[in-house]
């Protein structure tokens, strides 16, 4: 009794001195949520020193954790490369036909590279979403549960603009995580990220949502679509296609990109969210390619840098929202009534502050579907109802026989631009940056620096002219930059 009442007058003490002491020990009703003590050190004012307990809220993380980890997997893809082949003369290698360092005469040399990521087990009987750069260019993909099972996995389909990618793998009552919802994050909201770093399965680590719609320009795509979810968790090679979650352990991003000059986690990492993931799938699903819907405007955002850049020119004070730079003649914008020089504030609703929110905004919509804009145009603010189209400038939705050319023909590609075009004394056309394996340019054996400047005998004077193409590529005419024109036929 008597070191009850001494305690108690400690107590009393400290509270005269400035300090206090709460115990909020236990859970909330009907809540997961933990409260933890912590004992800090704190300094008065006085410059006395005393020792209290200050209670702070963590979130209990368990439930979230034991629960999604299950439907977390790892994924290794084996690709075929080329590799450099030695100049080293070995007899053994030419008596049976094989050219300098083992790869027959004619032959390039060919060896397997094996890379590894995370993916996310989304229904029961075998559906997974991972990211493009994890099965892109695979030549087998291998899925390994949390409960050690393997299973060949096959590709779905894929979305390069947006790095997702579905893939499927045969078997039954597995375990999944429920989609959650991206739009209703919070900064400062706890999250949980899940995947495979370093080869080391179903690793586990937490932070907070630190921003959203960040675009980092990252995704090597002209029409990509990025409006990553910004989180301090640890995501190192290897968690590339895992889960995003939240405290309830719903699937609210897939982790996709590190910002480290190192490659490794220094401390942000990046999600593609689930609104955008979510549509992708379904589209995947259900029609085996992705509606992506248009806008039709090429935009910057009006933020301070463009204020100083351009806003005394084009008579623009304020901040906010998104100026029309061109309008795309026959699409949706245009259609419409958008014009060039107007200010894009809202899309249903959404205040508008960055180009990726405008990105996101879109990429979860489909041909045909109709969104609501308010335009500030001068000093008034108009209302116009837009309705979406696809990248052939269509309204109807693509089915399996639309090609997607870009993905088709394999490669990076770029506008040949004026100067290049005056050079070769063409009207415009696509360089090829790179070819990448298995490729029609790569089948027909195109080289980089090629010009394409027509597909099908339909010009081809921009990068967006390849992308709004639908049918199956025929024919492809251009130039190599030594002026030497050059045409290649595919037999069907």
């Amino acid at each position: 009794m008597k070191k009850a009442f001494l305690f108690l007058g400690v107590v009393i003490v400290a509270a005269a001195a400035g300090g206090a002491t709460a115990w909020t020990v236990g859970r909330t009703a009907g809540s997961r949520v933990e409260y933890i003590e912590r004992e800090v050190t704190r300094t008065p004012a006085l410059g006395s020193q005393f020792t209290a307990y200050q209670a702070e809220q963590y979130p209990d993380l368990t439930y979230a954790a034991e629960n999604a980890v299950r439907a977390v997997v790892n994924i290794e893809a084996v690709q075929q490369v080329e590799v450099q082949r030695s100049r080293r003369y070995d007899p053994f290698f030419e008596f049976f036909g094989f050219g300098p360092g083992g790869s027959r005469d004619g032959e390039p040399l060919r060896q397997e590279r094996r890379a590894g990521g995370s993916g996310v087990i989304i229904s029961e009987d075998g559906y997974i979403v991972t990211n493009n750069h994890v099965v892109e260019d695979a030549t087998r993909l291998r899925v390994k549960l949390n409960d050690g099972r393997t299973f060949d996995a096959r590709v779905i389909g894929t979305d390069p603009t947006t790095d997702v990618a579905l893939i499927r793998i045969d078997a039954s009552n597995l375990p999944t995580i429920p989609f959650g919802s991206s739009d209703a994050l919070r900064l400062g909201e706890w999250v949980l990220a899940i995947g495979s770093p370093f080869d080391l399965q179903s690793t586990i680590t937490a932070g907070i949502v630190s921003a959203k719609a960040r675009r980092l320009d990252v995704i090597p795509n002209e029409f990509r679509i990025e409006s990553f979810i910004q989180t301090d968790a640890a995501v190192n090679p290897g968690n590339s296609g895992g889960a995003l979650v939240n405290t309830h352990g719903e699937l609210v991003g897939i982790n996709t990109v590190i910002k480290s000059s190192t490659g490794s986690y220094i401390g942000y990492s990046f999600a593609v969210p689930e609104s955008i993931v979510r549509k992708v799938v379904v589209d995947l699903k259900e029609y085996g390619v992705v509606q992506r819907a248009m806008l039709g405007i090429r935009f910057q955002p009006v933020d301070q840098r463009f204020l100083d850049e351009s806003g005394e020119r084009l008579g623009i004070t304020e901040p906010g929202g998104i100026w029309v730079a061109s309008v795309e003649e026959g699409g949706a914008a245009s259609e419409a009534g958008i014009r060039k020089g107007d200010i894009i504030l809202s899309i249903d609703g959404v205040t508008l502050g960055e180009g990726a929110r405008l990105e996101e905004q879109i990429g979860k919509h489909r041909p045909n579907d109709r969104v609501k804009l308010s335009v500030k145009r001068g000093d008034q603010v108009k209302q116009f109802e837009v309705t979406l189209r696809n990248k052939a400038g269509k309204t109807e939705l693509l089915t399996k026989e639309d090609v997607d050319v870009i993905g088709v023909l394999g490669g990076r590609f770029a506008d040949a631009g004026a100067k290049l075009s005056r050079e070769l004394d063409i009207e415009g056309g696509v360089r090829v940056l790179s070819v990448k394996p298995g490729g029609m340019l790569a089948r027909a054996r195109v080289r980089e620096g090629f010009v394409i400047t027509h597909i099908n005998d339909r010009a081809v004077r921009t990068v967006g002219d390849l992308q709004r193409m639908t049918d199956k590529v025929l024919s492809i005419d251009g130039v190599y930059p030594n002026g030497r024109a050059a045409s290649y036929t595919f037999v069907e």
